[in-house]
């Protein structure tokens, strides 16, 4: 009985890392896929999806120090990933910051 239970536990076990794997292969996957797209949207000129009103909502909440906030709107509006929104709205603040140095 004890024996059973053990060996049930160590296949639920193997289950699991089995799945995880797959899944972060999948993200992986997938990540690679959305890069690739991007790049071949870029290629033939399929417009930003960044519009004027929401960089303009994202250039007032970083001059307000909301930097959290417009990673999230950001987010929200593109479905990007955290680390994609993050790059964005970093390089959207560090050209305000260098345009206004000038």
């Amino acid at each position: 009985m004890d024996e059973l239970v053990i060996l049930g536990i160590i296949g639920v076990g193997l289950l699991l890392t089995s799945i995880i794997s797959a899944i972060s292969q999948l993200r992986s996957d997938l990540a690679r896929t959305n890069t690739t797209l991007n790049k071949i949207a870029k290629h033939i000129g399929v417009p930003d999806e960044v519009t004027a009103d929401l960089q303009d909502e994202l250039l007032s909440l970083i001059a307000e120090g909301k930097k959290i906030k417009a990673i999230k709107r950001y987010r929200m509006e593109t479905g990007l990933g955290l680390k994609e929104s993050k790059d964005y709205v970093d390089s959207l603040s560090e050209r305000t910051k260098s345009s206004t140095s000038n």
